[in-house]
């Protein structure tokens, strides 16, 4: 049996929803083992000039505890 933890993680990015999402899983991994899915949440853009300047997204991720 598998026992299953969530993080909950803000991430952004200048590119895309995508790519936030990309990042807060590359950053995750460098300390978390075992990662098994991530759900976007929610995202958000900011805006500056009249252009989507920062997009966001609060994602969370599953990853495996104890196998």
């Amino acid at each position: 049996m598998a026992i299953l933890k969530v993080i909950e993680i803000l991430s952004n990015s200048t590119k895309s929803w995508e790519d936030a999402t990309n990042n807060a899983v590359i950053e995750a991994s460098k300390t978390v083992k075992d990662i098994r899915s991530v759900f976007v949440e929610n995202m958000t853009a900011t805006v500056k000039d009249g252009k989507v300047d920062e997009y966001r997204v609060n994602v969370k991720i599953t990853f495996s505890i104890y196998n």
